[in-house]
């Protein structure tokens, strides 16, 4: 959606004039994150529309515990650690200790862009144990449920998959229901629709009364999704309206979600800020335990806290803006990172201090 200054200024007049009282309206999505600082959307809209971060960054809600154990892993002999870029740069509980620390010392640690990669690179070096560590929402679960199947169809033995992908609709559930929270619509991940369908949020106004668009990711479309918002709680309504119709529709994507649920069963997992949650994970199905590296390898996850005063779990549940953590923009830093939010391209902390001045 182009961004066109007069329709641009029409629409925030509208939504000037909508929102007599405060509004707290809250993406979940770092993609969402990082466009509305980029665009400085928080500084158009009036003083009584609040715009929180919540839990939409696969990294950062990865818990310490899980680092801990990955950053064991990688100094066993023979094991070759894969996955995107950003999880080499998170700390674990110890501030500092990080996969890129741990391949200082000699781990064997590969970046990679896609999942395949790392079956590729199993393939290249049979003499290696390749654990891909799939970190992501329902966004990426098909395409690394593509990867295990490609190790399963050529024979990569040596290839496994360390599963955290995470679902979103328990962990909004578990959100909502958390002790203080207060949030008066949902601005909902455009990417996860455009796989689940944006029916997979209508529990949102359907059980909980709570206003629901699902948004793209032009500075357009997000105001195009805040008017909607705001339209809707200025009417008494609460309804699932879809502004993303380019890319998203009602029933998702059929074949993406089947080769889910071919290679992937719902499972309690651990989220950093939200804590455990029933059936919110996704583990690989019995069928392909034979690629699944937390059976392979026994993985244990001991108890962890996070490191020093880090209070991301805050800043992705909505309680905290980003710059008032104690940490930020003094001991953590994009350059020294004590916590995930301000390591991963999507994180609120990160999005905060890079256009520090305009959001």
């Amino acid at each position: 959606m182009p961004w066109d200054k007069e329709q641009t200024a029409a629409l925030l007049d509208e939504i000037r004039a909508l929102a007599p009282r405060d509004l707290r309206l809250m993406e979940v999505c770092g993609t969402h994150t990082m466009a509305i600082a980029e665009a400085g959307i928080k500084s158009m809209l009036p003083s009584q529309i609040r715009l929180l971060s919540g839990p939409g960054c696969p990294v950062c809600v990865t818990p310490p515990q899980v680092i801990d154990a990955v950053l064991e892993l990688s100094m066993e002999k023979n094991v070759l650690l894969t996955s995107y870029g950003d999880m080499l740069r998170v700390p674990g509980s110890r501030a500092g200790d990080s996969l890129l620390r741990r391949k200082a010392l000699g781990a064997r640690v590969e970046t990679v862009y896609s999942p395949v990669d790392a079956v590729e690179l199993a393939l290249q070096n049979p003499d290696k144990q390749v654990v891909f560590l799939g970190v992501g929402f329902e966004t990426t679960a098909p395409g690394t449920a593509a990867a295990v199947l490609t190790a399963k169809e050529k024979g990569a033995k040596n290839f496994t998959l360390w599963s955290m992908l995470k679902l979103v609709e328990p962990a909004l559930r578990a959100l909502i229901r958390m002790d203080g929270f207060q949030v008066d619509g949902f601005l909902c991940p455009g990417h996860v629709a455009t796989i689940i369908g944006a029916r997979g949020f209508a529990f949102l106004p359907e059980e909980f009364g709570l206003p629901a668009v699902v948004a793209g990711f032009e500075p357009a479309d997000i105001l195009r999704a805040v008017y909607r918002l705001v339209k809707q709680l200025h009417d008494r309504e609460a309804k699932l309206e879809n502004e993303y119709t380019r890319a998203v529709s009602m029933a998702g994507n059929r074949l993406a979600k089947q080769i889910m649920a071919d290679c992937f069963a719902p499972r309690f997992d651990v989220w950093r800020g939200l804590g455990g949650i029933e059936n919110s994970g996704l583990g690989l199905r019995d069928s392909l335990r034979e690629w699944d590296a937390e059976r392979r390898f026994g993985i244990h996850y001991a108890a962890a806290e996070p490191p020093t005063a880090c209070r991301c779990g805050e800043v992705i549940t909505g309680r905290l803006p980003p710059e008032r953590c104690p940490l930020f923009g003094t001991r953590c830093t994009p350059e020294d990172p004590v916590g995930p939010c301000m390591v991963s391209s999507e994180g609120a902390c990160a999005a905060a201090w890079k256009y520090a001045g305009i959001v």
